[in-house]
This record gives structure tokens, sequence and C-alpha cells, in this order.
């Protein structure tokens, strides 16, 4: 075990405060998923493999390079996370956080023949023109040419819906991100509870979804206050996560 670099000590609390919470919200599966921080050009960090997003702690995320060596930290990255993190990070410097789920609903929506999130509620609005979609399946993401293929998908979008799969949420920081994906999931679970009725969907007009999602755009403080709200529960509750 090599010694904690404290230099990612806020990037390192941030990733375990988030999965502590996506865990409450049941974004994740067993020990599977993943999310990951670019803290430079050549590294990343990651949860590691074999641990329950609900122990997350600070002092277990793992610094990789983009070769998928651990270089700060003890454990080992889950073979499926460096193959679709490290391509992402290489391919799309911008996209500084990458969090893969298979949340259930907008997963439900991934399995559906032709899944789209459709434009029918205001938290879909915010990713109106932001999503991809990869309909081509091909198993599990074990070798760097499926990694470079969903990095293919993302080219000028934000978030791709896996088909059969999961999703991937991209931002240019983790509190952007992650609060992408708790919208993203609430946005599914509304579509596929509207589908339940085996009514029409109410979709909104191509003009006031754009105005909205501008709206959307210009305020980004929504997701730091929401982070900074996480960490306070969490401080109360659970302060070892921090640690």
């Amino acid at each position: 075990m090599q010694e904690t670099d404290n230099r990612y000590e806020g990037v390192r609390r941030d990733l375990a405060a988030i999965f502590r919470w996506s865990s409450r919200l049941g974004l994740c599966e067993g020990i599977c998923n993943h999310y990951s921080v670019a803290v430079d050009d050549a590294h990343f960090m990651v949860n590691p493999f074999g641990q329950h997003w609900s122990e997350s702690r600070a002092s277990d995320m793992l610094l990789v390079d983009h070769d998928g060596n651990v270089v700060d930290g003890a454990g080992e990255v889950e073979p499926t996370a460096l193959f679709i993190h490290c391509r992402i990070h290489c391919g799309l410097p911008q996209a500084r956080c990458v969090l893969h789920t298979h949340m259930p609903y907008a997963t439900a929506i991934a399995s559906l023949d032709n899944g789209r999130l459709a434009m029918c509620s205001q938290n879909a609005l915010r990713y109106y023109e932001s999503v991809a979609y990869d309909n081509d399946y091909q198993g599990l993401a074990l070798d760097s040419s499926e990694g470079d293929r969903i990095c293919l998908q993302l080219q000028g979008k934000s978030i791709l819906f896996l088909a059969n799969h999961g999703v991937v949420v991209t931002g240019q920081n983790l509190a952007c991100a992650f609060d992408d994906l708790y919208y993203l999931e609430r946005a599914c679970e509304v579509q596929v509870l509207a589908q339940s009725t085996g009514q029409s969907l109410r979709i909104v007009s191509d003009e006031i979804a754009r105005r909205t999602r501008d709206q959307f755009v210009e305020d980004p403080s929504y997701a730091q206050c929401h982070l900074a709200a996480i960490h306070r529960i969490l401080e109360r509750e659970c302060p070892e996560y921090a640690t």
C-alpha cells in the first residue's frame, strides 16, 4: 500500500460521498458499476473492485494512470471500469468526470426496443440534445476497443444510453455530473410511470425544450449545493466516509 497522496483529498472525499449517496438511492448493483474523476491529463480517481458503495471511504479511492496502473491506493480496478473510464478520459478530455451505472429506470428505458428519453417532463428537458444512444450491445466491456467504441458514441454529447446495459453520464466536474445522473434517473422514473398508464406521453415542443434546457444551464450553482447538502447529511450520519 502506498501513502495516500494528500493533493487529492477533496476529490477522494467527494467521490466517497457520492458513492454512499448513490447506494442509498439504489443506483448501484452489488459491487458493480463505477465512477471516476480525472485529476490531471494522465490520471483519474476511481473506486476499487470488490467494495460495496455503501462502505466507501475517501481513503479507499484509487489513483490510476491511463495504462491501468494503480499509482496511489490499495486495491484493483475492475476490468470494465478500466476499459470504459480510461478510454473516455483519454478520448474526451472535457469529460473530467465519468459515471457509469445500471440504475433501474434509465436501464429499463435502455432495455426497450429503440428506447429513448422522451421530452415529456421538466427533468427530461435539461437533457435536450445532450443524449446519445448506443444500440449495438457487444457484451461486457473487456477490451480497449469496446471502450473506444463507447467513447465514440459520446462525441458531442454528455450522456449515453447503452442498449441492454445501462447509462454513462459525463461532466466537467463531479458535482455537475452527479446532479445530471440524479435528475436523469428521476426523469426516467417519471417516464416509466407515465408509460405504465398506457396513455400517450405529452411531448414538449422543440422550442420550449431548448429554452428550458438553456435555463438549466444558466445556473450551475444547484449542482454544488446538491453535493454540499449530501456532505452535510453524511457528516451527521456516517462521518467515517470522509476518512
